[in-house]
């Protein structure tokens, strides 16, 4: 088992480079559901730190309500994964989607993004946008090389 500090900037590196992820959810009758999704991290040295601008409709509210946890596989051609297996949590603060909101719109390519591209979405107050955070409390790395050649390394991590 690796530590944090290890795993972190792997995952933080891999996870922009790829973009996107499958997030699953699990509704509440116990059966997952997924989608695609486009999460920025932070990683401080100390703690990681996911955000998802996104809708809050009332199929994700109903699922983190019930099950408040999200897992985020990340899958690029090259055959590189990573995880995220996280605790989730709405912020509806507007300070909170304010900067949210700033991370993708000031964030590096290819993270980043100009959040007013989807409808509905004005400003950081649109009552079509949240945001979700996320604190994983596990974490997989495993270069492509792993499984095409046999080289290289997987790094866990797993908190509390």
């Amino acid at each position: 088992m690796s530590t944090l500090n290890e795993v972190a900037p792997a995952f933080v590196a891999m996870a922009h480079q790829t973009v996107w992820c499958s997030a699953a959810t699990v509704d509440r009758r116990g059966r997952p559901r997924s989608r695609i999704l486009h999460p920025i991290w932070e990683w401080d040295g100390r703690s990681l730190t996911g955000w998802i601008a996104t809708g809050p409709t009332p199929t994700k509210r109903a699922h983190l309500e019930a099950h408040p946890y999200l897992s985020c596989n990340y899958w690029s051609p090259s055959q590189d994964t990573c995880v995220a297996e996280c605790a989730a949590e709405w912020c509806f603060d507007l300070p909170t989607r304010e900067r949210v909101w700033g991370l993708f719109e000031h964030g590096p390519e290819p993270v980043g993004y100009d959040p007013r591209i989807i409808p509905g979405w004005e400003s950081p107050a649109s009552e079509t946008f949240a945001a979700l955070k996320l604190t994983p409390w596990r974490l997989r790395v495993m270069p492509g090389s792993v499984l095409m050649s046999g080289t290289g390394e997987v790094l866990v991590w797993q908190g509390a």
